[in-house]
């Protein structure tokens, strides 16, 4: 049912997974050592952070936090709320922020600024996809899987009006499924 709003697969299921495993194995090799905070960005990283996660083979501990700039809509309002905050202190802890997509940097850049503020010994960002397009921000990725063109992506946690997150695939909306949306913006 959802399949039918797909314009085309970008990436497929095995793909994704192939490189999810090739990122967990340089931040393997980046944290040789270390014992990283996994720091995963609700909602749209869930998916991305439980696999990613998966296929880390040294030791870590995850936490969640729940920031937003989108709403419903297809871009960002510019305004960052905070939903949810870390459970855990960052103090002195070597962080990893697990995202779903980098796409203006105005939600990331409010997020790493607020957490560097909290003394971590270190913190770097790790996003499956890029849209460097889009950026209105200095902010880049440390681990960045894909760079994309500006298409309007779901699946694979990605979502659109908090539908399409549980396709196994990342794949680009169709148009008509959004443009009374981009109408009203």
């Amino acid at each position: 049912m959802l399949e039918q709003d797909i314009d085309h697969i970008l990436f497929s299921e095995e793909t994704l997974h192939q490189r999810v495993v090739e990122m967990a194995a340089q931040i393997d090799r980046d944290y040789a050592g270390k014992e990283p905070l996994l720091v995963s960005v609700l909602r749209g990283s869930f998916i991305f952070m439980a696999d990613l996660t998966r296929c880390i083979t040294l030791p870590c501990t995850v936490d969640f936090m729940a920031v937003s700039s989108y709403g419903t809509r297809t871009k960002s309002s510019g305004q960052v709320k905070m939903i949810k905050d870390l459970t855990e202190s960052a103090e002195g802890k070597d962080i990893l922020v697990v995202e779903d997509i980098l796409d203006s940097g105005n939600t990331l850049s409010y997020l790493l600024e607020l957490l560097k503020a909290r003394k971590p010994a270190s913190i770097r960002l790790c996003t499956l996809l890029d849209k460097p397009s889009r950026r209105t921000k200095p902010v880049t990725a440390d681990y960045s899987g894909f760079s994309i063109p500006d298409e309007f992506v779901v699946g694979y946690g990605l979502d659109y009006g908090e539908k399409y997150r549980n396709l196994p695939y990342i794949g680009v909306l169709k148009r008509r499924v959004y443009e009374e949306d981009m109408i009203k913006d």
